[in-house]
């Protein structure tokens, strides 16, 4: 049997995480991204390799079987899921027979401007969809798309899909040192994001071995581009395993205006703020000074004031 269903993994966010793989056997698809982890490829815009519903289905039973506790059903590809030919099939088979397990889809959002991708992706409660750029011209340099993917059609594709997918929409940035960390380039997304607002930003660099040679950021670059966003968006940031300087003093006045800037997760607090500090956050939080805001399996503590 091929290694169509892969898993479990624990995950924070969504649990007990099973994953389902629509191309175990090879590499497909439209983007050749920079820090892929994947051996470069060439693009497709079409699976040359196709798995059918059935043997997707009776790998993921075979899955349930032998994992019945499962949280999650995360649908990937080493490529892109949605050029998956029989998505919105395959999703109404899933759907039939999950109960009460949630499905996820990680994509890299390049065919969200066509309208069956959209019909398949309403089937799903979590859509997670990667946009690591805002301009036509990161977009050729860092995630190196097949011909005929444009990014304002990616992004028009995105506000239509967005309309009308009220669960949780995930967008995620992954950036790349000296290609898309340019204020320019920060300040594009902002804007963007801004218009679209998804439930949450999931903000990152490289964390494994890219396929070609490109440099990760430090987690103290990524809270600097951070505090480049509008403070009212959303943004975890996910990477913290390069974490160089020491935690800091906050004053009750430097907290607040740190939230009033971003809001700030438990792991943000625990890297920056040291232990008085940390204290001191508490303090603020039981006087409700910060208030906790949930976003899709994340707390966010807001300035409340």
């Amino acid at each position: 049997m091929m290694n169509i269903i892969f898993g479990p993994v624990n995950s924070r966010r969504f649990g007990k995480s099973l994953g389902i793989d629509l191309s175990p056997t090879k590499k497909q698809c439209n983007f050749d991204c920079l820090y892929c982890e994947l051996e470069p490829a060439p693009t497709v815009d079409a699976y040359e390799e196709v798995l059918s519903v059935d043997q997707i289905m009776e790998a993921l039973k075979e899955g349930l079987l032998q994992y019945p506790d499962i949280d999650v059903l995360t649908i990937t590809a080493n490529g892109e899921p949605t050029l998956y030919p029989e998505l919105p099939q395959l999703m109404e088979r899933i759907n039939a027979i999950k109960g009460s397990i949630k499905t996820l889809i990680l994509s890299n959002g390049s065919t969200i401007d066509q309208s069956h991708v959209q019909e398949a992706l309403m089937a799903f409660d979590t859509v997670k969809l990667s946009l690591d750029c805002a301009t036509p011209r990161c977009l050729k340099r860092l995630d190196r798309a097949h011909k005929g993917v444009e990014i304002e059609r990616i992004k028009q594709g995105m506000l239509r899909f967005r309309s009308k997918f009220k669960k949780a929409l995930i967008i995620e940035i992954l950036l790349v040192k000296g290609i898309n960390d340019h204020p320019d380039e920060i300040q594009a997304l902002n804007d963007y994001l801004l218009s679209l607002q998804p439930t949450r930003i999931d903000m990152g660099t490289i964390d494994r071995p890219p396929a070609y040679p490109v440099a990760p950021l430090s987690y103290e670059a990524l809270h600097e581009i951070a505090l480049q966003f509008d403070s009212s968006l959303p943004i975890y940031i996910a990477s913290r395993d390069k974490v160089v300087s020491s935690p800091s003093f906050y004053s009750e006045e430097a907290i607040m205006h740190t939230l009033k800037k971003r809001p700030l997760t438990t792991e943000d607090i625990e890297v920056l703020f040291d232990q008085k500090s940390q204290e001191r956050f508490k303090q603020l939080l039981d006087r409700g000074v910060i208030k906790v805001v949930n976003s899709s399996g994340y707390d966010f503590f807001v300035y409340n004031g």
